[in-house]
């Protein structure tokens, strides 16, 4: 007698709590891009700040991205993951609400827009964190991967078309009055999430060997001393955070720069984004199959020597034809990161044992984000002293050596991902051959750079 065929998972498409998840964050996602476009050409034009009040935006925005990141990989793994993300998207669609009422009241200062930079970041911590563990508590196990791969989907979709069309709101009805719709999206986002139906059980709580619950601050050190004494973990987190270091000092002044000095209108800069966009989803479709053809380590490798440098081609652009440089930069940029980004991801699942999967991607996330608001503060303290020009070839000359960690590490060896680890196999002194993910998270903004 044989054994009944395996019944294969049901589709996504007719699973109503995973279409809610996704919906949400795919109505989301072309919401953000309106704030991403606005809330810096609000500072660069309507306010006129100074290039230093314009990079320490950026930095503000990224602050709590090093205060929060590592206590709330302890505190998404202790309580629901639901609730957070509810609260996540009300809390940043009251805070983006605040700027056209008081634009409206002639009360907008860029002291507002530090304020609101901040409270958003600290609620897209907790969300981020959230959100990456609430996926596999909604659907099946063997439907994670096709879920992900939904969710990226509409994430390449919003960097491909919103910047585009945020371009063209923006340009009808102004920066300050285009973030109503992006605050609206959080709303319906969070309306979205607050419809599934599915139970989310408590989280177990850890207790050591006495049965009591372990202090945030030891769990916490376990993350960094399991990231710091890993081999791989700790290269890609090098080379990653100095990627992200440098490109911030360009991102920091990169919209002042196009405004003032070459002249772009928002609809010119929503271009550019969209047309450059189209090489992360370039990136983000061949990522696997250039690993299995070429190896993953040397992927990684080739990868992060092909996003370094693609800030030069805005250095060098001539202003006749700024705009192709400009689109060219964004498609190199995304490609190489994509492609990194994308086999980082599966490398550090591979060899992270499941207990400490929340707490690596919060440490990940601090050490590789860190860098974000110091490469902001960096570029805007730079764009005032020396020039907004120079600052961007000092970027893009920084962003030309950060593949250098990866390239002499262990991490160029591999061929292949490895089996996972199993709980019981892994200890706090694991140093196995690994590769870990980058960040993205501020290219990507996943996790490198």
């Amino acid at each position: 007698m044989t054994n009944a065929p395996a019944e294969p998972p049901r589709s996504l498409f007719r699973h109503p709590d995973f279409v809610k998840l996704w919906t949400a964050e795919t109505i989301s996602q072309f919401g953000t891009q309106v704030t991403l476009l606005a809330l810096p050409i609000i500072a660069a034009s309507t306010l006129n700040v100074t290039p230093f009040e314009f990079g320490l935006l950026g930095t503000i925005e990224f602050l709590p991205f090093i205060l929060l990141s590592l206590p709330a990989g302890v505190w998404v793994d202790r309580l629901r993951r639901r609730p957070i993300l509810i609260a996540g998207d009300l809390v940043r669609a009251a805070s983006l609400a605040s700027i056209p009422i008081a634009f409206a009241f002639d009360a907008l200062t860029i002291w507002q827009l530090y304020v609101v930079g901040f409270i958003n970041g600290c609620a897209t911590v907790f969300f981020d964190v959230a959100y990456q563990s609430y996926l596999p508590a909604l659907v099946e196990r063997n439907q994670i991967v096709d879920g992900n791969s939904k969710l990226q989907t509409s994430q390449s979709a919003a960097q491909i078309t919103g910047p585009g069309i945020a371009g063209v709101i923006i340009g009808t009805v102004t920066a300050p009055f285009a973030i109503v719709l992006d605050s609206i999206s959080f709303i319906v986002s969070a309306l979205f999430m607050f419809a599934i139906r599915r139970n989310e059980p408590a989280p177990e709580p850890t207790v050591d060997e006495a049965g009591n619950r372990p202090s945030m601050r030891t769990e916490i050190a376990e993350g960094l001393r399991y990231v710091g004494g890993h081999p791989f973990l700790r290269s890609i987190a090098a080379t990653t955070a100095s990627s992200n270091l440098f490109s911030n000092v360009v991102y920091a002044i990169l919209i002042l720069y196009l405004v003032r000095q070459l002249e772009f209108s928002p609809e010119q800069i929503g271009l550019a984004f969209s047309l450059g966009s189209i090489g992360f989803l370039l990136g983000a479709l061949t990522a696997n199959r250039i690993a299995k053809r070429v190896g993953v380590g040397p992927t990684i490798v080739a990868s992060s020597f092909a996003f370094g440098p693609s800030a030069l081609l805005v250095a060098i652009a001539p202003s006749d034809l700024a705009l192709p440089f400009v689109i060219a930069s964004v498609f190199f940029g995304g490609l190489g990161g994509a492609i990194y980004n994308i086999n980082q991801v599966s490398l550090r699942q591979a060899i992270t044992p499941d207990r400490m999967q929340g707490r690596m991607n919060a440490t990940m996330r601090f050490i590789v984000w860190g860098t974000i608001p110091i490469g902001a503060t960096l570029g805007g303290f730079l764009g005032g002293i020396i020039g907004l020009h120079e600052t961007i070839w000092v970027g893009a000359i920084g962003g030309l050596f950060v593949f250098l960690p990866v390239l002499f590490s262990p991490v160029r060896g591999i061929r292949e991902m490895p089996a996972p680890i199993e709980d019981s196999a892994a200890t706090e002194d694991d140093v196995m051959p690994v590769g870990q993910q980058p960040r993205a998270e501020s290219i990507e903004p996943d996790d490198a750079a």
